[in-house]
């Protein structure tokens, strides 16, 4: 299937009108204050650098509750002065004439005591897990998790919908539950790390249960074509795992169809970890969910301009999420539109630091 559509024609997410297609992807950047996982005026000014007229911004993975902490410097949206502290953040991309939803986030095991008051992390089940959490001492072995009980559930689908609406405060244009990447909710999603026997295990019709009830209590407080999902089919970060992914995926496409969400967002398997991408993949992944999902479709994945116009022009996407291309260069929308070359970027500078690698990269200026 193709269509007439490009990066640069307009697009509606649900309530959220576009006036181009590139979105700037949720970017853990670690720059929030320490204390308190406050928004600061340097994170201001790095997403209104960012803030193209008519286009979108999802904003990083912002924690929903000091439990759900797993990088130092990471903001947070659970505590008010967070939000107070988003406010400015949300005005300055506005008045550029751009949009920005929050990403709510639980890292769920990917976690250290020391980041959670002094509590295990949580997760869906106890497996065999190696992975590390950005602590004040910097990168760390997660501590030992616990599994929920049933019981705990209900107030985590609580944290989701307090941050959800202090994102609604704060004066965001929606929210986007984060899903993927191997975090709480992708633990339940997926079997290699749900071995649950109660409701919330076994099934993906149960497996699958957590996720919808929290979008479900977002969409209370945001109403339909305001609230988006992060997924990531295929992809083993932070040791994930699925005896079938494509099954279960597409179930949990189904059952998000019917909600009247602005959009999903779907993570390519082109991505292996946090860097590599694997030649020759389109958006397989975007591709196959959209014909499950009755709504927009954004991909995620590594693309260039030219790739991104591809899937555009296939019909396989609506619209594609530029992540490390929008760290190093402020202006990508009009260097895609017009081009220009594009500044390289530092992964030296990506996670904590000062304005070195954050707001520093240069704007495009003709010699």
């Amino acid at each position: 299937m193709s269509n007439t559509n490009t990066l640069f024609s307009s697009l509606e997410l649900g309530e959220i009108r576009l006036d181009h297609r590139v979105v700037m992807a949720p970017l853990t950047r670690l720059r929030a204050d320490r204390d308190g996982d406050v928004p600061n005026a340097l994170m201001r000014d790095y997403y209104a650098q960012r803030a193209s007229a008519g286009g979108l911004i999802i904003g990083e993975a912002t924690t929903v509750s000091v439990t759900g902490r797993g990088y130092l410097g990471a903001p947070g949206l659970y505590t008010d002065a967070q939000m107070a502290a988003w406010k400015p953040i949300v005005a300055a991309v506005h008045a550029r004439g751009a949009r920005i939803v929050a990403q709510l986030w639980h890292v769920g095991r990917t976690s250290h005591a020391s980041l959670t008051g002094g509590a295990a992390p949580v997760t869906a089940s106890v497996v065999p897990y190696e992975g590390v959490a950005f602590t004040a001492d910097g990168w760390t072995p997660v501590s030992p998790a616990r599994a929920l009980a049933t019981t705990e559930i209900s107030a985590v689908v609580d944290d989701y919908a307090s941050a959800a609406r202090r994102a609604l405060q704060a004066g965001f244009d929606g929210v986007e539950i984060h899903a993927a990447n191997g975090y709480l909710l992708d633990q339940f999603l997926q079997d290699g790390s749900n071995r649950r026997t109660d409701r919330y295990g076994g099934s993906i019709e149960n497996r699958a249960r957590l996720l919808i009830e929290v979008v479900d209590a977002v969409r209370t407080i945001w109403g339909a074509g305001r609230v988006g999902v992060r997924l990531s089919p295929s992809s083993g970060f932070n040791g994930m795992s699925n005896s079938d992914s494509e099954s279960d995926f597409r179930y949990v496409a189904q059952a998000l169809s019917g909600r009247q969400l602005a959009y999903l967002h779907v993570v390519e398997p082109r991505v292996v970890g946090s860097e590599e991408i694997a030649a020759g993949l389109h958006a397989v992944a975007a591709r196959d969910l959209r014909a499950h999902f009755g709504g927009p479709v954004i991909a995620a994945g590594g693309f260039d301009g030219t790739e991104a116009q591809a899937e555009i022009t296939r019909g396989h996407v609506d619209a594609v999420a530029f992540g490390r291309h929008f760290i190093a260069n402020p202006d990508l929308p009009s260097r895609l539109r017009t081009g220009l070359p594009l500044n390289p970027y530092d992964r030296a500078t990506f996670y904590g630091g000062d304005a070195r690698g954050y707001t520093d990269y240069p704007v495009w200026k003709a010699a």
